[in-house]
C-alpha cells in the first residue's frame, strides 16, 4: 500500500534558512566547546550506545536531522551502516568535511521516501522539535514502517509546553524558527499510536546550554 504523503510545514523554508545561517557557527561550538558531541556527555551517550546495541545487524540506520554529523560518523565508528540526512545543505557540507568517510545527503524528516521494513534503526536525536505538532505523528508514522520487527527509534528533545520562537541561536545567529516542546508522557503517546513500543526513557534536567530533555526509544514489535 502506497503512504500517504506527509504535510509540508509552512515554515520548512525558513526553518532550512535559519539553519543554513547557524551551520558554520554550530560545527565550530562543537569542535571547540563539545556541545553537541555525546562523547562529553556519559547519559546521552550511554543512550545512543544502547541504541547501537539493539540495531546491530538488523539493518541500515537512518540519523535524520544530523547537523554536522557528530553522532553520525559515531554510529559509523560503532560499525553500523548509518546515513545521515539533514534538511540544512550547508550542515550536509560541513558534516561531510569533517566526516569525509561517512555518508550525508540533503532531505527534509517529511520529504524522505522511506521503504517498508527498509531500516534497522532510525534516530531523531534532538532534530524532530521544528516539526509543528499536527506533522510528527505524521513522521513518526512514517518512520515506524520504516523499521523492521524489532528496529528501533530513538528521539531526543526539549521538555516543555510551550512553542518558543527563536529569533538567535548558536552564539548570535539570526534564526527564526519554533521548538515546538513536548511533555515525555504525551510524546511517548504518540509514539505508541505509531506503532512503536517504548522501551526506555531517559529525562534530563536543565543545564547551561539548554532546557530539560527527554531521550526515548521505542521498539517496532515483531
Amino acid at each position: 500500500m502506497p503512504t500517504q504523503p506527509i504535510e509540508r510545514p509552512a515554515d520548512l523554508d525558513a526553518v532550512r534558512d535559519s539553519y543554513d545561517r547557524a551551520a558554520d557557527n554550530y560545527a565550530h561550538m562543537v569542535l571547540t566547546t563539545g556541545v553537541g558531541d555525546i562523547r562529553q556527555h556519559p547519559w546521552l551517550k550511554a543512550s545512543i550506545d544502547a541504541f547501537a546495541d539493539s540495531v546491530d545487524g538488523l539493518g541500515p540506520v537512518l540519523d535524520v536531522g544530523c547537523g554536522p554529523g557528530t553522532v553520525t560518523a559515531y554510529l559509523a565508528e560503532r560499525g553500523l551502516d548509518v546515513t545521515g540526512v539533514d534538511l540544512s545543505p550547508r550542515m550536509i557540507e560541513n558534516a561531510r568535511r569533517l566526516h569525509p568517510r561517512c555518508r550525508f545527503t540533503v532531505a527534509s524528516a517529511t520529504e524522505l521516501d522511506l521503504a517498508e521494513a527498509s531500516l534497522g534503526g532510525v534516530l531523531g536525536w534532538w532534530s524532530l522539535f521544528n516539526l509543528p505538532r499536527h506533522v510528527l505523528p505524521q513522521v513518526l508514522d512514517r518512520f515506524a514502517r520504516a523499521l523492521v520487527p524489532g528496529g528501533c527509534f530513538i528521539i531526543a528533545t526539549h521538555v516543555g509546553d510551550e512553542d518558543v520562537v527563536r529569533t538567535e541561536a548558536y552564539g548570535g545567529v539570526p534564526v527564526h524558527w519554533t521548538t515546538h516542546q513536548w511533555r515525555p508522557e504525551p510524546l511517548a503517546e504518540l509514539i505508541e499510536q505509531a506503532g512503536l513500543r517504548p522501551v526506555a526513557e531517559l529525562r534530563l534536567p536543565a543545564d547551561e546550554h539548554s532546557g530539560p530533555g527527554v531521550v526515548l526509544m521505542a521498539r517496532r514489535p515483531g
